[in-house]
């Protein structure tokens, strides 16, 4: 016996009071199979009280009960329920009895339930959670990642964090794979049982192995270390993440008592000024994304199959790396990063103890953060992918020389725990010298005109809103107040602070650089900067993947549209991404990959018609709203704005087999070549030129009246497993291909069979539209739909639109043990 599912047979409901209970006026609850976002269905509103930060969703308190059968045998066993995640200040109770907390959300947990069943008959699992006032973003509400039960013999490997394994010393002719198992007793009597470790190769091959005894006392633990010896080891690398497995079985006299399997990557990691970050000793560019942890149209739900397809797509779109921001990373995701080869910056926590809102959880984390840390060591130890731990992210009291002592504490903490990877800390200079710029600011604007500051004090400090931020970053001011907070990391993290990348080489030889968050609009001159100094180590966008809530950061501000920093409701979603909340890639990925030198095709893109001479204001989050296509729903011979994005010297038009334009690369900024022609049905081609001779070429093309569904599966197998869906793709397109993108449909899914509809929905960033219906409108042609299994069987897809020939998809849903 070990560790199960306890996803299934869950109820929830709005947490009420006792009394409503007793007078029989609560509701008795919805079924729910986790994971669950309580949140992402219930109607947003204007006046939510969680406004633009929270995508004007309700807050509130939530319950979910579930009732199981506890055997009688289980009473000399230990049994305890593993949470992922609880969003947020979970409280555990167990047949109507207190048994644990977690205020974190982010964290996972341990609950012992030894002491409070009732062996031999039906026990209740009721665990509360809310949300409110408590974050800068969405997160949803409940049991939004997976539960696990755990039923095991008093002398056991401990739940979490049990098996921990390190490759200290790598060689091409042999490995030391060094492996610690944490053996704990909950019993009453001493033990002595044995530890067999065996190493397998990518093909399951036992490549070396060890055996070791330990004695536990009653109410203690200890631990076995092995060292194994692996010859001509395989290493774990971005182009190449070769993974081992190493099978881990405790036994006695009786027999085996447990067996687990660790997934593992043989690879070591090496950090300098002269050469930046090596893997296996060659130097690795960190092509960063910033990410959210909601899952698009599945609101907070974390399902594994959701978690792969993020890390797929992105390293798709040319990045190699992720930073979880701003809270520690689910563990389908670093799965699915250790199998693609994707490495992860995981990070802790977005406040310490200065809370950034009214009820987040800077209150407790003087009480938690240590257990919190804890938990994230024992989720990401063993990943391969992991290589940085982010202590925070733009924490004021990082530029204060008492708070940031907080930071020297988590930083050692995460040291004692994990002395294999290196410690940043997402460090915005701005915000770490909030109280002396605000003084500054005050003092300038007091100041009065004088020839070299001849529009006030004010006006000749911000400048530009870009010159505001450079100047007030690269400052002394700054560099005092983040003296202390620097210094104390492997890796110096900075937020919009590459004003800094050259100068920190200056003042500070021995120190490392890395981009923790960037303005996507800025990637063209950052990595340049990247390159060019091999004291930094990479660059991380805000963001790759469009998030719920901060909504409508990087929109387009059209002339007669509010010039807020965030946008008004309907707003969805913050519109910052490469890629947009269902993973299709918008024009600023395929900029940022030919910025990084892995794409020399031109990408062709339009401004969109709808607002061609409307005057627009671009924010540092933002990129113009062009879309790549030539289907366009405006008269013959209307003028269209083009962006081509090449690495070229040149670029030529031909619109329908004649050259129309030609253009140098650059002009206006990096990358991009700038025109303006007429619309004219057809096919438009982008040419691109180095040196006056052609070296790619491609080209859109105008879709025909002749409308259907493209409806595309991502599987046509699923194994009925937790985790597990299937992503269909629907978009509108003519007979030959080409996508219809200014003629939306309202769109119908219907699945009927062994499955259920998770979730259904589109990019578009602002709507009224929820993601729990069967309907919805397109945006840009084109619409997502999360398919769930729900037993063996047969799963039939139909999808519909009006006008439009229904298509029929089927899914085939497999046992797992098939």
């Amino acid at each position: 016996m070990s560790r199960t599912s306890f996803n299934t047979n869950w109820f929830y409901r709005p947490k009420t009071s006792i009394f409503a209970d007793v007078r029989g006026q609560a509701e008795a609850g919805t079924p729910v199979h986790l994971p669950h976002d309580a949140i992402i269905s219930l109607e947003r509103r204007a006046d939510a009280p969680s406004g633009a930060a929270g995508a004007f969703f309700p807050t509130g308190a939530f319950e979910y009960r579930r009732t199981f059968e506890v055997p009688a045998e289980w009473s000399d066993k230990h049994v305890a329920l593993e949470f992922e995640g609880v969003y947020r200040d979970a409280m555990i109770y167990v047949n109507g009895a207190f048994v644990a907390q977690r205020p974190n959300g982010y964290a996972g947990f341990i609950v012992s339930l030894d002491g409070y069943l009732r062996y031999g008959e039906e026990n209740t699992i009721r665990v509360d959670a809310r949300a409110h006032d408590d974050s800068r973003w969405y997160t949803g509400a409940g049991i939004y990642r997976e539960v696990h039960l755990w039923v095991l013999d008093h002398v056991h490997i401990a739940e979490r964090g049990g098996i921990r394994i390190t490759t200290p010393d790598v060689e091409d002719e042999r490995a030391v794979v060094a492996v610690a198992t944490k053996v704990k007793n909950t019993g009453t009597a001493t033990k002595t049982v044995q530890v067999k470790t065996a190493i397998l190769d990518p093909n399951g091959l036992e490549v070396g192995h060890e055996e070791s005894r330990i004695t536990v006392l009653p109410q203690s633990e200890g631990v076995v270390r092995q060292r194994i010896y692996v010859t001509s080891p395989q290493r774990w690398s971005v182009d190449s993440p070769t993974l081992y497995a190493a099978t881990s079985e405790l036994t006695s006299d009786t027999g085996t008592m447990e067996a687990r399997s660790t997934s593992f990557g043989i690879r070591t990691l090496q950090l300098d000024p002269a050469h930046g970050l090596r893997i296996n000793g060659e130097t690795v560019k960190l092509r960063g994304a910033c990410i959210h942890h909601d899952n698009g149209i599945l609101g907070a739900a974390t399902f594994a199959d959701a978690e792969e397809r993020r890390v797929v797509l992105l390293k798709e779109a040319g990045f190699n790396a992720i930073r979880s921001s701003h809270n520690p990373m689910t563990a389908a995701m670093l799965d699915a990063c250790d199998r693609h080869g994707v490495l992860v910056m995981d990070e802790t926590f977005d406040m310490w103890a200065e809370s950034k809102n009214p009820f987040d959880y800077s209150l407790a984390f003087p009480e938690w953060w240590e257990r919190d840390v804890e938990a994230m060591i024992e989720n990401d130890f063993n990943h391969p992918s992991v290589v940085i731990y982010s202590i925070g992210n733009e924490i004021p009291e990082t530029g204060n020389p008492i708070g940031s002592q907080l930071g020297r504490q988590l930083a050692e903490k995460i040291r004692s725990l994990d002395e294999t990877r290196f410690v940043t800390n997402g460090i915005n200079g701005f915000v770490s010298a909030l109280a002396q710029v605000s003084a500054l600011i005050a003092q300038a604007a007091e100041e009065p005109p004088t020839e070299e500051n001849a529009d006030g004090g004010v006006n000749a400090l911000m400048g530009s809103a870009d010159d505001f931020m450079d100047q007030i970053v690269g400052s002394p001011v700054v560099t005092e107040a983040t003296a202390e907070s620097f210094a104390m990391l492997d890796i110096v993290g900075l937020n919009y602070g590459d004003v800094r990348y050259e100068l920190e080489a200056r003042e500070h030889p021995n120190r490392i650089i890395v981009g923790t968050e960037t303005f996507p609009s800025r990637i063209d001159a950052n990595w340049k900067l990247v390159t060019e100094n091999p004291h930094v180590i990479g660059d991380f966008t805000w963001s790759g993947w469009d998030y719920i809530g901060e909504v409508g950061v990087g929109r387009v501000k059209y002339e007669g549209e509010s010039m807020d920093f965030d946008g008004d409701y309907p707003w969805l979603t913050s519109w910052s991404a490469d890629l947009d909340l269902t993973g299709h890639r918008r024009p600023m990925s395929y900029y940022r990959e030919t910025a990084f030198g892995l794409r020399t095709t031109p990408h062709i893109t339009v401004r969109r018609p709808s607002n061609h001479g409307r005057e627009f204001t671009l924010g540092q989050w933002s990129w113009t709203d062009a879309v790549s296509s030539w289907s366009w729903n405006v008269e013959q011979g209307f003028p269209m704005i083009l962006e081509v994005y090449s690495d070229a010297h040149e670029i030529e038009l031909h619109l329908n087999g004649r050259s129309v334009a030609r253009q140098p690369v650059g002009v206006r900024k990096a990358f991009v070549a700038d025109f303006e022609i007429e619309f004219e049905h057809g096919t438009l081609t982008a040419i691109a030129f180095k040196n006056g001779v052609e070296v790619s070429r491609s080209e859109l093309t105008s879709a025909s009246d002749d409308v259907r569904l493209d409806v595309r599966p991502d599987k046509s197998e699923l194994t009925l497993r937790d985790g597990a869906l299937c992503f269909v793709e629907i978009e509108l397109r003519d007979t030959d291909g080409n996508l219809v993108n200014d003629a939306e449909r309202a769109v119908t899914v219907e699945v009927t069979g062994a499955g259920s509809l998770a979730a259904f929905g589109s990019g578009r960033p602002a709507t009224t539209e929820s993601f729990n219906q069967s309907s919805h409108g397109t945006y840009d042609g084109r619409v997502l739909a999360a398919v769930r299994p729900e037993r063996a069987g047969e799963v039939q897809i139909s999808v519909s639109a009006p006008g439009l020939a229904t298509v029929v998809s089927t899914l085939q849903v497999r046992e797992e043990s098939d």
